[in-house]
């Protein structure tokens, strides 16, 4: 992390978590300050992104995270966020400055894992951070996906229960049918 003068943090995230068979693809928009003190995707303990994603796929939530990480790969999915790098303080989407934004190098992503052909954004930020900054690209090089918002399973978005979030993200295990 690099400070600016005026103390606000600029930060940047974790590279994509992508085995080559990949069809599905996550995207979150930058982790939070818990995931980037331990170098994790969603390392907040009340974050349910985890819960869900094992609750979808059977397996214990117990496992540590390289187990976790070895559930969505053998499940064909990628998880990754769309900004490279933002400036913020605090841990909330809110917080990020969007003149800061820089997006991922999806063209690239995309052109190294062909078969991913189904998007979920976990939240609206992530949502609205693709479409401005990385669907123009996209568009030009003539990719196109299925692209669907998820509810955000951060903490801070408690206007939907665990059990609601989990019938909306359900979706994601659908489209492997």
């Amino acid at each position: 992390m690099e400070q600016y003068k005026e103390g606000a943090t600029v930060i940047s995230g974790f590279p994509p978590i992508a085995a080559a068979s990949a069809e599905v693809l996550i995207l979150g928009s930058m982790p939070g300050k818990a995931s980037l003190d331990v170098c994790q995707y969603y390392a907040h303990p009340r974050n349910a992104f985890w819960p869900i994603i094992c609750r979808l796929f059977g397996a214990q939530l117990a496992a540590g995270y390289e187990a976790r990480l070895a559930l969505i790969e053998a499940n064909h999915i990628a998880l990754w966020d769309v900004m490279h790098r933002c400036e913020r303080e605090g841990s909330l989407d809110a917080a990020i400055k969007p003149s800061t934004v820089v997006a991922n190098d999806f063209v690239g992503f995309f052109a190294n894992h062909p078969s991913i052909r189904h998007l979920f954004f976990n939240g609206a930020q992530a949502e609205a951070s693709f479409k401005r900054h990385v669907v123009p690209l996209l568009s030009a090089e003539g990719w196109v996906f299925e692209m669907q918002r998820l509810p955000s399973t951060s903490p801070a978005h408690a206007a939907l229960s665990f059990e609601e979030k989990l019938a909306q993200w359900c979706r994601v295990r659908d489209v492997m049918a």
